[in-house]
């Protein structure tokens, strides 16, 4: 019966019974006396339910993130229309958790788009090293691995999309300390693709904060990732792409095409936290093959691309750091306190080559953005995006796409 109902139905279901998950929990909590009831209740954006000996957790998690985008795509140049558009960028619903003290959870749907499951995972935490079996992301770059709730603009940097950073199924290490991490793992596709071969991906990571207080953070990290896609006539040549302009709306204007049957992504990052301020930096190389039947020229291309991002909070606030990723800014004086919130102010150059090989869109892109950010609590935010993309080579040569973006965010 379920699996008959359309998508906005089951989103309606999903989300009663998230609700009546909580109700339940929250009334239990209440009726029940402490010396019987083994029950713990903390609020984390909503309840997190555990027992009193911290053995079993359990918690409701999502987010909803929603843009509007105005963006001027040189129609002169590229073909492309206006983007005057909104959309729900992210609509997630899950629930996380863990079992006897050693064992984490979490599963999480994205009812934005066609709806994708993104992560899906057990992770056992009772040896040195932390094993994590399921759907999650390759360990690679630091803005991949802070979460979308926490980056400072409203996308990422050209590079892990135009690189295909992303979740897929497999099996991974990690261990981390207060100071630095180290993950490794063996993935192979995402859950949304089908295919009798699935190629293998390898992936790793490695970071160290040498200087690591209250108020001061030195990140560097490097990663490495080796795809091969086995019988690409399953699910494909890999393909290298990047959005103009930095925004989720707009079309795409450097595009090799499927051309890759195997490649390899190397990548090095930086952070630095000085109070208030921060500033952001990484460089990533991907060489790939391509068969000999593809019409390039050049059967290894290499691309690369890298960018330096600024920050500083206005309000005193500061980005948190945690064990080789950002986490949640704490609010010193949220909205609903009758404080004036933390504001943001952000800046970010931008830029990934994918110019060889001589195809038609293949060229470099160059992105400037401004950003300022107005975070009303530790779980809501409004987001001002002002982007400017430059298309260097290719039949998008010379085309200067310039856009605003805002985003209303919340999360739990």
């Amino acid at each position: 019966m379920i699996g008959g109902l359309g998508k906005m139905n089951r989103m309606l279901l999903a989300g009663v019974c998230a609700v009546a998950l909580l109700a339940t929990g929250v009334t239990a909590a209440k009726a029940g006396d402490d010396e019987d009831l083994d029950l713990k209740v903390k609020w984390k954006g909503a309840p997190e339910f555990s027992s009193k000996d911290g053995a079993f957790k359990f918690k409701v998690r999502g987010r909803i993130m929603v843009d509007y985008t105005n963006a001027d795509q040189d129609f002169a140049i590229t073909g492309e229309p206006d983007v005057d558009a909104t959309e729900l960028r992210r609509g997630r619903l899950g629930v996380e958790g863990v079992v006897y003290h050693d064992v984490k959870y979490k599963f999480e749907y994205d009812f934005a788009g066609d709806g994708e499951v993104t992560d899906a995972y057990l992770q056992y935490k009772g040896l040195p090293v932390d094993i994590t079996l399921g759907q999650f992301k390759t360990p690679n770059s630091l803005e991949e691995q802070t979460s979308s709730r926490f980056i400072t603009f409203m996308e990422r940097a050209a590079i892990t999309d135009a690189f295909d950073l992303e979740r897929q199924l497999g099996a991974g290490l990690s261990y981390k300390k207060e100071q630095w991490t180290a993950a490794a793992g063996i993935f192979g596709r995402n859950i949304a693709d089908e295919a009798n071969e699935e190629g293998t991906t390898f992936a790793a990571r490695v970071t160290a904060a040498p200087i690591l207080t209250d108020r001061r953070v030195v990140h560097l990290g490097a990663s490495y990732r080796s795809r091969d896609n086995g019988d690409y006539e399953d699910l494909g040549l890999y393909r290298y792409r990047q959005r103009a302009a930095d925004f989720h709306l707009t079309d795409r204007f450097v595009n090799t095409g499927q051309i890759g049957e195997s490649d390899d992504l190397w990548g090095l990052e930086s952070a630095v936290v000085l109070g208030s301020f921060s500033l952001q930096g990484e460089y990533m190389q991907l060489t790939s093959e391509v068969p000999a039947d593809i019409d390039f020229s050049t059967h290894s291309p290499t691309y690369d691309g890298w960018y330096l991002s600024a920050s500083y909070f206005l309000t005193g606030e500061m980005r948190n750091y945690d064990e080789g990723e950002f986490d949640r800014v704490h609010v010193n004086h949220p909205v609903n306190e009758g404080g004036w919130g933390a504001w943001q102010i952000a800046g970010r150059y931008d830029t990934i080559d994918l110019s060889e090989g001589g195809c038609e869109e293949c060229g470099e892109q160059n992105t400037w953005l401004i950003g300022v950010n107005w975070h009303l609590n530790d779980y809501t935010r409004l987001m001002l995006n002002v982007n400017q993309s430059e298309i260097d080579g290719g039949i998008n040569d010379g085309a200067d796409i310039t856009g605003v973006g805002l985003r209303a965010q919340v999360d739990w």
